[in-house]
């Protein structure tokens, strides 16, 4: 199975394409994509579903799994991490693909095992699980991972998917 993890941004959007294998998880490819704060927000969204697209036409994922949109304080943010989760969850409905939705706690406790771990653990954690050289970075991409991971894990549990 191939589990498309992403971690939704506009000025950075993470992903890492995992392939399940029973209880083996081997990495297939993962970077980001970023997107400059000087060129409007209609222009970034757009290379960003161009990008999206492009991945799903080359791969072929099985599912997606996204970050849920995490609120904290700053509603700009949140606005701009809304939007690009549209931009992913478009792309995966256009191609037909499962989309799984999983908070940051959910990912932290699946791949380091405690909720409040940190960037660094996760890092550590994604490299070790996935067998990788270097730390996968920027930190976006390590997430993008860990919740492709989160999913492989979590698959046959009652975790709310989106369906197509």
């Amino acid at each position: 199975m191939l589990i498309l993890g992403i971690d939704p941004g506009t000025a950075i959007m993470g992903y890492g394409l995992i392939k399940k294998e029973g209880y083996r998880l081997i990495p297939i490819t993962y970077s980001c994509w970023r997107t400059s704060s000087d060129v409007p927000m209609p222009q970034r969204l757009k290379k960003l579903y161009r990008c999206m697209n492009e991945l799903m036409h080359k791969y072929s994922p099985d599912v997606m799994a996204i970050e849920e949109l995490f609120f904290n304080r700053n509603t700009t943010t949140a606005l701009a991490v809304g939007q690009a989760r549209g931009i992913a969850l478009l792309s995966a409905a256009e191609n037909d693909i499962r989309v799984f939705e999983y908070t940051p706690l959910q990912v932290k406790q699946a791949v380091v095992g405690y909720g409040k771990a940190d960037k660094k653990q996760v890092q550590f954690m994604v490299k070790s699980l996935l067998s990788l050289k270097e730390d996968p970075k920027p930190d976006d991409t390590a997430d993008a991972l860990a919740i492709a991971i989160c999913h492989a894990y979590s698959m046959g549990q009652s975790y709310g998917g989106l369906r197509k």
